[in-house]
């Protein structure tokens, strides 16, 4: 090998540093090519097991190793499965020793009604600005409810997001359960944008709730502004509906309602990605993660990375 002057090897280490930042500033390019250019994330319920099993840590590695940046966890004071985490510090530094962050959780009704106050500072502990609920838990009969309870089950939520604000917290709802129910022929989700208030109270979007009819695009043009989440699922609408509506896609969030048409990874199914990320813009949303187990997870992370809206 030829020998180089002292000012040709400084010259070729600069050419070469410079080579090295371009790449990778590539790759950090490349890993956020990700819808509306935010940190892919994922819901933690379908993978509670390991959760329940104390390997939190275990949990986040698999993650973040295929190309999940944020989560979302349930309460450790709501939630049996994640009471392992009731340490909210412990949970913060768990989370930033993987990199990881957590800027929302589902909260059970039944906590937000009685430790409101316990359930805010866990989630201050961690980081966790956005409280979410997964129904508000009103009566339905054979698909119907009522407008009483409707009205009440608004305006105890209401109650609750005005709490939270006063703490700095963003309270959301998601959409199964009573909110899929109807009354006087109005489905209960569209009645609640009426009846919350916009300043209090944002949805999170249940994406396989297309099953019910309920499209998440058309909701998000629909109700600008008035969104800051969704959950991804995505489903075979092609399919035919089981018999058994017991033995149809696996349960969605935390309810554990079953039925419908086989869930998909996402990008995989009927449900237009680029159109409802353009509407999402509209909509508000402000984070989205895949409520899936780790086997299609793994597949709508893959797709996520290449979907550029």
């Amino acid at each position: 090998m030829a020998a180089i002057t002292r000012r040709e090897f400084f010259r070729k280490t600069a050419t070469d540093a410079a080579m090295a930042g371009v790449l990778a500033a590539g790759g950090v390019a490349a890993l956020r090519a990700n819808p509306l250019g935010l940190p892919i994330g994922s819901q933690t319920y379908p993978h509670r097991a390991m959760i329940k099993d104390g390997n939190f840590a275990g949990l986040l590695k698999e993650l973040k190793d295929i190309g999940v940046e944020r989560i979302e966890l349930c309460s450790a004071l709501g939630y049996t499965d994640f009471a392992s985490l009731s340490d909210g510090k412990q949970v913060q530094k768990t989370l930033a020793d993987h990199g990881m962050k957590c800027e929302s959780a589902h909260f059970s009704m039944k906590e937000l009604r009685e430790t409101q106050d316990k359930s805010i500072a866990w989630a201050k502990d961690i980081g966790i600005t956005q409280m979410i609920t997964a129904t508000l838990s009103g009566p339905v009969q054979s698909g119907t409810s009522t407008m009483d309870a409707v009205k009440k089950a608004a305006d105890e939520y209401n109650q609750i997001a005005a709490v939270a604000a006063k703490a700095g917290i963003q309270q959301g709802l998601h959409n199964e359960g009573f909110e899929l129910a109807m009354v006087d022929g109005k489905r209960v989700y569209d009645l609640l944008f009426d009846l919350l208030d916009p300043k209090l109270v944002k949805f999170q979007f249940q994406m396989s709730t297309i099953n019910s009819g309920l499209v998440g695009a058309d909701y998000f043009l629909k109700y600008p502004g008035r969104f800051i989440s969704m959950h991804l699922q995505d489903v075979d609408m092609n399919a035919p509906l089981p018999a058994d509506p017991a033995a149809g896609a696996p349960a969605r969030g935390r309810g554990g309602r079953g039925g419908g048409r086989p869930q998909k990874p996402v990008g995989q199914g009927s449900i237009d990605w680029v159109k409802t990320f353009t509407a999402a813009k509209t909509g508000g949303v402000k984070n989205y993660f895949v409520e899936q187990n780790m086997e299609l997870t793994k597949e709508s992370v893959a797709f996520l990375k290449t979907l550029k809206v």
